[in-house]
Order: structure tokens, then sequence, then C-alpha cells
């Protein structure tokens, strides 16, 4: 079990699956399937814009181009790293950040304007996706793929390698310290239904939402100062920062320390776009809407046929994951109380002004002290938002301008989802969207 979690989680942060992987090539593959296994996402979502054309009622080539559509956006931000050179030298020595896209030798200049433009090329390209679901009529639309042989071109060459392939990033993730090259490609498949298409139109949402938080407020100075620990080529005034270059401890020097210390110190932002505070907390409403129509779909299904998330008669794809009757319940309870949290129905409970403060050390979440009638209304830092200053934040003062009186979510309940799905709840949260 912990083993296929690991993959889980892996293929969850990628839209992609790791297991226990012994499916083979569908009998016919989607006339998709050649783009995606050639690393042509750009030719792929052209052609089945042409079978759109001819046929707008096509709902498996309007499925395959939302989600061809949703690849490109995760390679536009390969492509960015590549361009820009994150980390450089350095990522190799940082185990999440070992992703199968090529070392840049001659990395473009990045300046806060840029670094900014690749997060909203990024809700630009998943907004494309988005709307192509949306379109859709999902009703017993199926797209089998076999997805392990999807490929990427993140330098841009034209040449998606099997080091460019989803397998292999996702071998990367689930064995970030390997030195051999990752092995071939696989033919494991999943027959994507309608439930996934509500699924995948919720990552969207999801990753778009965050993105525009991010875009919200003004991070310039905090780039300035900071962005040398990720590119090698910045347009910074503090140009004798980059000078440096990179270090000889996993690519750093002792003085990024202070480097660091500095980037914490810096997070505190204006909200220069309060505009997109709106926007986000529209993508995470609907994010939960979304959830309850992809569980009704799969909870409709009475197949079983290579499944990304099964209902209970159903087996998952990824071998030994199990998804039952408590969790589903859960995860419905789950999905009232974050909707009631958004829509300012529900406070988050806050942790100052208790009496006798809060103890060093704390068995179960239902043991922490709250104060008795304040709650943090989660809805007006979105409709209202002010400064994100981390530190004011987390020490209390800082969130006093949405501190009110009112029905506050208990840790009890939370607990009780968590119990559901063991000591893997944060692999499922993942997994379910």
């Amino acid at each position: 079990m912990k083993r296929t979690s690991r993959c889980l989680l892996t293929t969850v942060a990628l839209t992609v699956l790791v297991g226990p992987l012994t499916s083979g090539a569908f009998a016919q593959d989607p006339p998709v399937q050649k783009y995606l296994t050639d690393g042509r996402l750009t030719d792929g979502a052209a052609a089945m814009q042409v079978l759109l054309d001819d046929d707008p009622n096509d709902q498996q080539a309007r499925f395959s181009l939302g989600v061809t559509q949703f690849l490109l956006a995760i390679e536009g931000l390969g492509r960015d790293h590549y361009r820009y050179g994150l980390l450089g030298e350095r990522r190799p020595q940082i185990t999440f950040l070992r992703l199968p896209i090529p070392e840049n030798q001659t990395p473009e200049q990045i300046s806060y304007e840029k670094a900014r433009g690749i997060l909203q090329n990024l809700v630009d390209r998943l907004t494309t996706a988005e709307q192509t679901l949306a379109k859709m009529s999902p009703k017993d639309v199926r797209l089998p793929l076999r997805v392990g042989q999807i490929r990427f071109d993140f330098d841009g060459d034209g040449k998606a390698s099997d080091e460019e392939s989803l397998w292999s990033v996702m071998d990367t993730l689930q064995r970030p310290r390997r030195r051999e090259p990752a092995p071939a490609t696989n033919n494991f498949s999943i027959t994507f239904d309608t439930g996934d298409v509500y699924w995948l139109r919720g990552y969207c949402h999801a990753l778009s939402g965050l993105a525009e938080m991010v875009l919200a407020y003004d991070w310039h100075d905090q780039f300035d100062r900071t962005a040398h620990l990720f590119y090698p080529n910045v347009d910074t005034p503090y140009t004798y920062l980059a000078e440096e270059g990179p270090g000889f401890v996993s690519g750093f020097n002792t003085q990024n320390v202070l480097d660091v210390i500095t980037l914490i110190h810096c997070i505190n932002y204006e909200c220069t776009e309060p505009e997109r505070m709106h926007r986000a907390l529209e993508h995470f409403e609907a994010v939960i809407a979304l959830g309850r129509l992809s569980w009704k779909a799969i909870n409709a299904e009475t197949d079983n046929d290579n499944e990304w998330i099964p209902n209970p008669d159903q087996e998952s794809a990824a071998g030994g994951m199990r998804v039952g009757r408590e969790m589903i319940s859960r995860w419905h309870d789950l999905l009232d109380e974050i909707e009631a949290i958004l829509q300012g129905e529900k406070l988050v409970p806050f942790w100052r002004g208790v009496k006798g403060g809060i103890p060093m050390f704390i068995n179960s979440p239902r043991d922490v002290p709250t104060h008795p009638e304040l709650g943090i209304n989660v809805r007006k830092i979105f409709t209202n938002p002010q400064r994100f200053d981390l530190a004011l934040w987390l020490q209390g003062t800082g969130l006093h301008p949405f501190l009110e009186k009112g029905d506050r979510t208990k840790g009890e309940t939370w607990v009780e989802i968590a119990d559901a799905f063991g000591d893997e709840f944060f692999l499922f949260l993942f997994w379910f969207n």
C-alpha cells in the first residue's frame, strides 16, 4: 500500500499514474495517441480541432483536444523553465526538481515581468483546456490512452525523447536520487471517461486558482533580491549576487543561507490586482462543484475498464488502490466543509486570544485550543484582499481584517474525514481533486 501510494502522489502531481503496470496497448488507439506518443502536442491539438470542425458532435475528439491542451500547458511550463534555465546547475541537486528538462547552456535573462508571464501563460493555457472540456456532452464518452508513452518536447528542439516522456517524469519523481537512465516507456493504459472529464476540469481550475493568487500580489522586491537562487541570468539591480555563481555544496554557497532568510523575510506582498483574488475564489468554488459532478458520474458507472478513479465496485488501474463507500461519503463531507468555508458560512478557528496560550506539544488537532468566539472569514481574504505579510499572518494581527464571530469549522470534523483514509489522506486529496 505504501509503495502504491507514493506512486499515486507522483501520478497526481503530473496527472499521470505510476504503479504495478501490466496493462497492454489498446486494440485500437484513438487518433490523438500517435501525436502524444511522438511528443507532437501542438500538431495533435490541431488535428483534433480538424476532427471537431468536421463533426462538432465528436465527443472523443473534443476530450482528446482538451487533454492535449492540458498537456500543452504542462509542456509550456517546462519550456519556460528551460528557456530561463530554472536553477541551472543546482537543479540536479534538488530532489523534486530533477525533472527531465535538458540543461540550457545559454539561458535567456529573466525579469520580474517575464516571471509573472510564466504564470500568466500557464493560466491562459489551462483556461483554453477547461473551456474545451466545458463544451463537452460527456455522457458515455471514453478515451483510452497509453499514458506511459506520452512525451513532451521541453526544450523545443522538435525531438521528444524517452527522457522527456511522462514515464521518465514519473520515474524521476518516484526515484529522485537515481543515477541510471529512466526505464523504457511503458504501455500502461487508462480509459478516461465521463467522471474524468469533470476531474480534469477541476484540476484546470485548481491550478489556475493557485496561479491567480500568486499573480494578485506584488513580489517584485523579493524577486530582485532572491531570484538568483533560481535563475542563472536575472535582470536585477543587485547584479553582484548572481556573479557568485553556483557554490560547491549542492550548487549553493554559504552566503546563500542569507538569501534564503531574505526570501522568507520578503514574503510581505501588497495586493495590487485584487480582481485576481476574486477569480481565484471562483476557480476554487468551481473545483467543488466539478468534484460533485465527477463523483456522481463515477458512482453511476457499471463497467470496470482500466479506471482512473474507481467506484467501490470497480478496480483502479493502479494495482492495490481501492475506494470504499466510507471514503466517498467522507469526501463529500470534505467538499461540503470546504464550500462552507469558501462561502463564509463557516469560519476557520483563530489561534490567538486563547487563555494560557497554545501548548508547545499537541497530540491531536482535536486538542488545539482556539479563540472561543472569533474565527477567520476565508471568503473575505478573496473578496477584500489585504497585504500578505507572512510574519503578521502567523502572529495573528495580519488576519485582523478577516476576524469575526460565527460558526467555526471543527477540528473533530477534519479528523473524522482524514480517518476514513487512514494515513494516506493527503495522497487521496491530490488524487481525488
